[in-house]
Formats: C-alpha cells, structure tokens, sequence
C-alpha cells in the first residue's frame, strides 16, 4: 500500500477531510498548546498536578492526531467512519453529561453542535449519502 497524501475530488470527500483536518488542528492545539486547549474546553489544572498537562497531550492529543491524520493518509470510507463515529460517540457522552450532571450551560450546548457536525460530515460520506 502506497501512502500518500490523496486529495479530495467529490463533495462528499471534501465534508469528511473537513472533519478529518479539524480534528487534526484540534490534536495538534492539545498537543503544542496545552494549556491554552485546556484552557478553551474550561478543564484548570493545578502546580499539584502536571500530570494533568501530560494526559492532555497523551490522550486527548493523541486520539485527535492518531484518527485525523490516518483519515488524511488514508482517505478510506471505513476510517472515515471510525472518525464519524468516534466524535458521535463524543457527542453522546456530551448529551449524557448534559442529562445527568446538570451541564446544561450554552458552552455545552455549542460544543455539541460542533462535535454533531464533525461526526456527521464523514459519516455521510462513509455511507454513501454524499458522494
């Protein structure tokens, strides 16, 4: 298998490498800004814990540039589902939180709304809706 970096030619391949760049622009603020990514998604660590700057890069980074970049390598309908379904899945546990943890606040109710779309653009060009 060649990599490449394959560019978009369809409508529906544009909607999921949209997602799949932002997702990667949003791994790559976790990854060189911490801080500042933290800061955005309202999260506050204390000197008592740097480890908390670490799993920001480790995991939120990581997960965001791990899926971004292979559905920008890649290019293929099968990770650009696991991209889609992965912020649905964020979506969700956003939904919930919202249910049961009184969360019900605008931040919450914006974010959602970007993590719908982001889950919705390569999912519609996954499964063929878009092509």
């Amino acid at each position: 298998m060649e990599l490449g970096f394959p560019w978009p030619t369809t409508n529906g391949e544009w909607l999921a490498w949209t997602s799949a760049a932002v997702t990667v622009l949003f791994g790559l603020l976790m990854f060189f800004a911490p801080r500042i990514a933290l800061r955005i998604l309202r999260l506050q660590t204390t000197e008592a814990h740097p480890e908390a700057v670490s799993q920001s890069r480790a995991t939120m980074a990581g997960f965001y540039l791990g899926v971004g970049l292979c559905a920008l390598l890649l290019a293929q309908p099968f990770v650009y589902m696991t991209l889609g379904l992965s912020w649905l899945f964020t979506a969700f546990g956003r939904i919930v939180s919202m249910l049961s943890d009184r969360g019900n606040t605008l931040y919450n109710w914006v974010s959602l709304i970007v993590e719908a779309v982001l889950a919705v653009l390569p999912l519609a060009f996954a499964f063929g809706l878009v092509s």
